[in-house]
């Protein structure tokens, strides 16, 4: 049952990412963090790291992805990213299908929508980007669906769940630590990078 609902997940997203015609976006200075996603994101899911007792947890990048492409592109390079891991891993396609929606997919989409509710709820300045969608968003997350996972696939011999969300929950603020860090790197010396920063949104002085 859980293989056709993550198997739906991936159509719909990418059916609406392409939808959107993302590939317009490679046109201009996205390409660059596009092809460095390609090249670099395979190795963390292909190289997760073993916690005690045999729970494999792993970086996702997938916020990362997002801030720097936004979710219609970060999509199918996820894909691209999934489709490397399945040709130079060990893993079977329904393992790296589960990789994809829970490693990649997840975290992006449920990103995009924490993104769109801090900029209807909470004031747009440098501050509410890098801390906020880049660091505690990253985190928030990254263990909710960490959460899901778990509860839904845990099957790891001899760890108990509680210890496996203990592992989400330190793994997720690796991630968000990784995010929020690039994140502000970008904003400093390269926001051409960054396809949802914006300086009219969050560089704009506050209304007198």
């Amino acid at each position: 049952m859980l293989i056709f609902i993550e198997i739906a997940v991936a159509v719909l997203c990418m059916a609406a990412a392409l939808a959107l015609r993302p590939w317009r976006m490679l046109r201009g200075p996205l390409l660059t963090p596009a092809l460095a996603a390609v090249v670099l994101l395979p190795f963390l899911w292909l190289l997760p790291q073993v916690m005690p007792k045999g729970l494999p947890i792993q970086f996702s990048g997938a916020c990362l992805l997002l801030l720097a492409l936004g979710w219609p592109l970060a999509v199918p390079v996820l894909g691209v990213v999934a489709l490397i891991v399945w040709g130079l891993g060990p893993l079977d396609a329904d393992t790296v299908l589960s990789q994809w929606v829970w490693v990649g997919l997840a975290p992006a989409t449920l990103a995009l929508g924490v993104g769109a509710l801090m900029r209807r709820w909470v004031p747009s300045n440098l501050f509410v980007y890098t801390l906020g969608r880049g660091f505690l968003a990253t985190a928030l997350v990254v263990f909710l669906v960490g959460v899901v996972y778990e509860v839904t696939h845990h099957r790891v011999d001899g760890v108990a769940l509680e210890q496996a969300l203990v592992a989400r929950w330190l793994m997720a603020w690796g991630d968000a630590f990784l995010t929020g860090m690039f994140a502000a790197i970008g904003v400093a010396f390269a926001p051409q990078y960054l396809a949802t920063w914006s300086d009219d949104r969050y560089l704009k002085p506050p209304a007198t």
